[in-house]
């Protein structure tokens, strides 16, 4: 919960939601505000984040993936069976 809220102004209730919902968008489209933590029955039921920050979690949750693939085909990588650049471009050139 404490990664949901960085500070007290992130939390708001349905209700007042409802209320404001064009101001605290603009808020957080603006991205004068982070992010919005909404709140139903005092427990945390969504979140609304800005467009942008939504596709940089994306990309780095994208790049987080790539990288423990990459980890993971490392730990098992074999020198001996490993083709050379050359021998690659030899095999996958275009034959004009």
């Amino acid at each position: 919960m404490s990664a949901l809220l960085d500070r007290a102004d992130q939390a708001v209730s349905v209700t007042t939601m409802v209320r404001t919902f064009s101001a605290r968008l603009k808020e957080v489209s603006s991205r004068a505000t982070e992010r919005l933590v909404i709140f139903k029955d005092n427990e945390p039921a969504a979140v609304i984040i800005n467009v942008d920050a939504y596709q940089e979690l994306l990309d780095e949750l994208d790049d987080l993936r790539v990288d423990a693939v990459a980890r993971e085909r490392l730990s098992t990588f074999d020198k001996t069976k490993a083709i050379s650049l050359s021998d690659m471009q030899a095999r996958y050139a275009s034959k004009e």
